[in-house]
């Protein structure tokens, strides 16, 4: 087998099945991956994500999952916004869906063209085996992505790239054969702690650590119950995860727009309105998000989380909205419709008060102005006299 060429080929042809980026690791790479796995999972940072504490062990290193693996090929593909994903940060009435999940659903997309791959190199070197794996399986596909050189994890704890900034989907082969591995990625994030102090809701709890109890992503998407309170006004309107530590990050301005087809956004999800999500019964949900990986928490996790987004609008047209929300069949959706005819009733007082405190300024402000006039025409007309 030669090696060299089989790699300069296998470059060549992930290029051409759409991936921007590769690179390869040995079987061992990453080693305190798996302590540090086991120390946040010690700590509660998983919150309800048991599989995480489930497969931790498998998860430890590419060997624990499979005994034969020799080398991991890491592969990345773009899914970089062409617009600013924080756009609609100052319109409440627009509800905000992650970049990622705005087009078709990466997992599908990746696994195929792994498969391809994996297939093509098999039939090249003429032996070894493979296994492919796209998010759902036990890898660390963020410390082997970066043990492979495609980046490195940055201060937000994800992959962090030069050339495609924070916004690469991830894909593994694993196989039998020896690849002569790349170098690791150094850490350049410097001293920017641009991601950390973008957080909505401090969910770090310091460089390259998150506690996913607190981060608006696990919160709208993996959270089966109610949301915390202490969370919600922080949600704003995000109502599918959360893009603000990724999009602050200096390293996008290298990062051109994607150009896969499929990651494309759906224009109806680009800025959907909360007020037409909100009406969404079990079939509408399926209908608006088939193919796309919102599906996957199901109607009345989504319809709650657009419900406080709602609560946070400060628009009155979205009282009927939510009151309608109160007689949901689901109690997860009543509850924070509760919640958003609460705060939304506390926003509008507040905004109602300071009004009424501009107004009566004013009036104040308007007679000291009339009497001001007038003693300045007293003086003029004794002079007169």
């Amino acid at each position: 087998m030669d090696t060299n060429k089989i790699l300069k080929s296998l470059n060549a042809k992930a290029a051409a099945l759409g991936f921007s980026a590769i690179g390869i690791a040995p079987a061992d790479a990453a080693p305190a991956a798996g302590a540090r796995l086991k120390a946040w999972i010690a700590e509660g940072c998983h919150g309800d994500m048991l599989w995480m504490a489930e497969k931790a062990d498998r998860r430890e290193s590419p060997r624990a999952l499979w005994g034969e693996v020799q080398s991991v090929i890491m592969l990345g593909m773009s899914y970089a916004p062409a617009l600013d994903p924080l756009r609609h940060t100052d319109h409440p009435e627009i509800g905000v869906i992650s970049v990622y999940a705005q087009g078709q659903d990466y997992h599908d997309t990746i696994k195929a063209r792994l498969k391809t791959l994996a297939r093509w190199l098999l039939e090249a070197a003429g032996e070894g085996e493979v296994k492919v794996f796209v998010d759902t399986a036990p890898v660390m596909e963020k410390p082997l992505a970066a043990a492979a050189g495609i980046g490195w994890q940055g201060k937000h704890t994800n992959l962090v790239s030069r050339e495609h900034g924070s916004w690469l989907f991830l894909g593994a082969i694993y196989t039998t054969l020896a690849l002569t591995p790349d170098a690791p990625h150094v850490d350049r994030c410097g001293s920017c702690d641009a991601c950390q102090r973008a957080c909505p809701t401090a969910a770090f709890t310091g460089p390259y650590s998150l506690d996913a109890r607190r981060c608006i992503s696990y919160l709208t998407i993996e959270l089966k119950g109610p949301i915390p309170h202490e969370f919600r006004r922080a949600i704003g309107n995000r109502i599918y995860g959360c893009d603000d530590c990724l999009a602050v990050c200096p390293w996008n301005r290298f990062a051109k727009a994607s150009a896969e087809a499929a990651f494309q956004p759906r224009t109806e999800l680009t800025a959907p309105r909360l007020a037409e999500l909100a009406a969404l019964d079990d079939a509408g949900f399926r209908q608006v998000f088939a193919g796309s990986p919102v599906k996957r928490v199901g109607r009345d996790r989504f319809v709650r989380n657009v419900a406080i987004a709602l609560g946070n609008s400060g628009s009155a047209g979205a009282a009927p909205v939510l009151q309608r929300l109160t007689e949901d069949a689901s109690e997860l959706v009543r509850e924070a419709a509760r919640w958003g005819l609460s705060a939304l009733a506390e926003d509008l007082e507040r905004v109602r008060g300071e009004r009424s405190s501009d107004d009566r300024r004013e009036q104040v402000e308007h007679r000291d102005k009339e009497q001001g006039r007038g003693s300045e025409a007293q003086p003029q007309a004794e002079r007169t006299v």
